[in-house]
C-alpha cells in the first residue's frame, strides 16, 4: 500500500478524529485488488474488509449495468417508453417518460422519501410530475423501479437476480437484497429520518443493494478492462461508451445537485466530468447516502470504494479521490 499511504492515512485520520464511524477502503487496477484495509468499529463492531455495509445508491449504475445488458440483447433501447413496461404510469402526463430520461435524473418525476412503504410501484405510478421530460435533472430515486420494471419485464425474473446474473460472472456474488449478509448499520439512519425495516421492505432498485469492498473492486476491475477495449466481459465496450455519453447536457440543475457541483449524467453514471475538487476528471461513479463512494478512474488505471456507515458526516470525498489518483 505504499503508493497509495496518503489516501489510507486519510481514511485512518477520519476514524480516528470520529468524522467516520468506520471505513473500509479498497483500490484495484485492471488486474485486481491492490490495497484494502478497514479501521474503526460501530456499536461495538470492529470493520473488517470483508464486511457487507449498504450501498445505497451505488445500487443504481449496478441496475445500470442490468439495463445496459438487455439493450445489448435488443430488448428495449434508450428511447424505449416506460409505458412499454407500465402502461399505466404517467396518466395525465402529456409527455414521453423514456429509458434515457430514467437513468439521468430527467424523467420529472416527483419523489418520495427513501423509505416510503412498500410496495414502491404503486408511489411511481400514483407520482406527480415537477417538470416536463428532458427539460431539466433533479436528482431521483424513483425513476429506479421504472428501470426495474423495464428489467423485469425483458428479463421475465426479480430486478436483483438480473444484477446477481452479471456480478456472479466476475466473482461479485456478495451484492444481494439478503439481510442475512449482516450489514453495518447505518448509526444515524433514525435521526436522518430514515426507517430502516421500512426502507428494506421496499426491495428499492435505486438504493437497496448491500455489497461488500471486494465486490465492487471487482466491478470495477471489469469496467477497467472493458474500457481498455478488452471484450468477453460484463458489457461490450461500445455500450459502455453508450453509458458514459452525457445525458444531460446545459439543461437546468435542480437540488441537490446543482451545477456548481460540476458533473454530468450519463446512463445511471455521474459523471464528474467538471467537478471543481478533483484533480482527475476523467472519473465515473457513484456515491450513497450513508457515505459510501465507489469510482472508477480509466486514464490513472484504477477504481476506488470507500464503505463506511453515516449518513451525516463532516468529509470530503474528493480529498480522498485525489490522494488515490496521486498514488497510482
Amino acid at each position: 500500500m505504499t503508493g497509495y499511504a496518503a489516501a489510507f492515512d486519510w481514511a485512518r485520520t477520519r476514524v480516528d478524529d470520529g468524522r467516520l464511524p468506520t471505513a473500509v477502503l479498497g483500490i484495484a487496477t485492471a488486474d485486481g485488488v491492490v490495497a484494502l484495509d478497514a479501521f474503526g468499529r460501530a456499536d461495538g463492531r470492529p470493520a473488517k474488509t470483508g464486511d457487507h455495509f449498504r450501498l445505497f445508491s451505488i445500487t443504481k449504475p449496478l441496475v445500470g449495468i442490468a439495463a445496459a445488458r438487455a439493450i445489448e440483447r435488443g430488448c428495449f433501447t434508450p428511447e424505449t417508453p416506460l409505458t412499454s413496461a407500465l402502461p399505466e404510469f404517467g396518466a395525465g402526463r402529456d409527455d414521453i417518460v423514456r429509458l434515457k430520461h430514467l437513468v439521468s435524473h430527467t424523467a420529472g418525476i416527483s419523489e418520495p422519501p427513501l423509505d416510503p412503504a412498500p410496495p414502491l410501484r404503486n408511489h411511481l405510478l400514483s407520482a406527480g410530475r415537477d417538470f416536463v421530460a428532458g427539460s431539466a435533472s433533479r436528482y431521483s430515486t424513483i425513476a429506479y423501479e421504472g428501470i426495474a420494471a423495464m428489467i423485469e419485464k425483458a428479463t421475465d425474473a426479480p430486478w436483483d437476480a438480473a444484477v446477481s446474473a452479471w456480478a456472479r460472472e466476475i466473482g461479485a456474488d456478495g451484492l444481494t437484497l439478503d439481510e442475512s449478509a449482516d450489514p453495518h448499520e447505518v448509526l444515524d439512519a433514525g435521526a436522518a429520518g430514515v426507517d430502516i425495516a421500512t426502507f428494506v421492505a421496499g426491495r428499492n432498485p435505486g438504493a437497496g443493494l448491500l455489497g461488500r469492498a471486494e465486490d465492487l473492486l471487482a466491478v470495477g476491475s471489469a469496467l477497467l478492462r472493458i474500457g481498455r477495449g478488452e471484450t468477453g466481459g460484463i458489457l461490450h465496450p461500445s455500450t459502455l461508451a453508450m453509458m458514459l455519453r452525457p445525458l444531460t447536457g446545459d439543461i437546468p440543475r435542480l437540488e441537490p445537485y446543482i451545477a456548481a457541483r460540476g458533473q454530468d449524467w450519463g446512463f445511471t453514471w455521474n459523471l464528474r466530468t467538471r467537478a471543481p475538487g478533483l484533480i482527475d476528471h476523467d472519473v465515473y461513479g457513484h456515491g450513497g447516502w450513508a457515505g459510501t463512494e465507489f469510482w472508477v478512474h480509466p486514464t490513472a488505471g484504477l477504481a476506488w470504494v470507500l464503505m463506511t456507515n453515516r449518513a451525516q458526516r463532516d468529509i470530503d470525498a474528493d480529498q480522498l479521490s485525489n490522494a488515490v489518483v496521486s498514488g497510482a
